[in-house]
């Protein structure tokens, strides 16, 4: 078996810390003869390639948009965006199965099975980044990548036949930037809360500071268990009902021995009577679906949906027992999850476990929408500093507290 280490080298958040990535920005996505059609009006705007200033001294091209691609272990996801005040209007989504993390656990490697159907989805990511005439882009790859021992060859090939630059981000990063994507839809309250992302193959828990609008992380937690690795390491095993329950007591054992420093650390914060708990994943928003009894997947019924603790605990066992014929056959589930979620049930259970929140909130959005925040946040700073700038350079002193301080994600 794998090494199965949880990634970045550490076992539990604190002081030990993952190397951030400096990675923010790829211009890749320009096409190689934009210079040249500068000078042949496009769709009967003159200039429609060159770059104007506006009044804060940014570059600026009509309709600029905005995008982020998540390359995880299972899913390959794209969101294409247009500032709109301080929130973003989506323009354009993409997301495919590639099962890029099948048999690491075993391996330790990426198949060329895998990268393949990787590098198929990546290529029409590329296109539609060129012609959505994106400005600023934020590529990142997560833990099937950081694991595999071929992972930076990969890397290196995607840039090569897509132009598509991924950048490999640490655990930390990841659970940032999930927690900034989706921390809106947090219940009200003002006990601790929690914040989960179960991906393909690994699951962060982040421990919030309560109260205020922007999240404070005061602990978090990163184990190597994703819907796929953990599948992969216990294996489908015998298919009788004998079977599916040891298979399941045995993901469950794993997962909780690997979430114990965490759950150890958070215990007083989760003896409050106020705690709340918020997941982003497939996963969670799989049983939401089946929670409200949907006929097929809707986004906006389940994005933002509350549910009993309770219900989601009844629907993971019902679905541990269940074959996996049985479980192909219920909406929005289908062939391509109908193993994989045993395995997501099983970590939401020992998440559950450790933070026994009544009720659930479901996100149907995560590091995407974050990467997205960042960029545009990163954006707006840019501007004030460049106003505070000009103003000082005009002799000008900043008003006190104005454009001269720049805001903070």
């Amino acid at each position: 078996m794998a090494d199965l280490s949880p990634p970045d080298g550490f076992k539990k958040a604190g002081r030990k810390r993952g190397r951030k990535s400096g990675k923010v920005a790829d211009f890749r996505y320009k096409r190689a003869h934009q210079p040249n059609e500068s000078s042949h009006p496009a769709h009967g705007r003159p200039g429609a390639h060159s770059r104007g200033k506006n009044a804060g001294g940014r570059s600026h091209r009509p309709n600029e948009a905005y995008a982020a691609l998540d390359l995880g272990t299972n899913n390959c996801r794209l969101l294409i965006a247009r500032p709109s005040g301080k929130d973003f209007t989506v323009i354009d989504a993409f997301s495919r199965v590639v099962k890029l993390g099948e048999d690491l656990a075993s391996t330790g490697r990426l198949s060329d099975e895998a990268m393949d159907r990787a590098l198929g989805a990546l290529s029409i990511c590329a296109d539609k980044l060129r012609r959505r005439k994106v400005r600023l882009a934020r590529s990142v790859a997560t833990e099937a990548c950081r694991r595999a021992r071929n992972g930076a060859d990969f890397i290196e090939r995607v840039r090569q036949e897509t132009g598509i630059v991924l950048d490999i981000i640490s655990a930390e990063e990841e659970a940032r930037l999930a927690v900034l994507g989706c921390h809106i839809l947090l219940e009200q309250g003002h006990g601790p809360a929690v914040i989960f992302d179960i991906g393909g193959g690994s699951t962060e828990l982040v421990l919030l500071e309560p109260g205020g609008k922007v999240p404070r992380i005061i602990d978090w937690q990163s184990v190597p268990w994703g819907v796929v690795s953990l599948t992969d390491t216990v294996g489908r095993g015998a298919n009788t009902d004998e079977g599916r329950a040891e298979r399941y007591a045995e993901m469950r054992r794993r997962v909780s021995e690997s979430f114990a420093p965490f759950a150890k650390r958070v215990s007083e914060a989760a003896a409050h009577e106020d705690i709340r708990l918020l997941g982003t994943s497939g996963t969670v928003t799989t049983l939401a679906s089946l929670h409200l009894e949907l006929p097929h997947y809707d986004r906006k019924a389940v994005d933002g949906l509350i549910v009993p603790s309770r219900s989601m605990r009844d629907i993971s066992t019902r679905l541990s027992t269940m074959s996996p014929e049985e479980r192909s056959e219920l909406p929005c589930i289908g062939n391509d999850r109908a193993d994989l979620v045993v395995a997501g049930c099983a970590i939401l259970e020992s998440i559950l476990d450790l933070w026994p929140a009544s009720c659930l909130g479901v996100a149907d959005r995560g590091i995407r929408e974050g990467i997205l925040r960042s960029l545009m946040a990163a954006e707006r700073d840019g501007e004030r500093c460049m106003r505070a700038l000009q103003k000082l350079r005009a002799g000008e002193a900043p008003a006190a507290g104005g454009d001269a301080k720049s805001g903070g994600q």
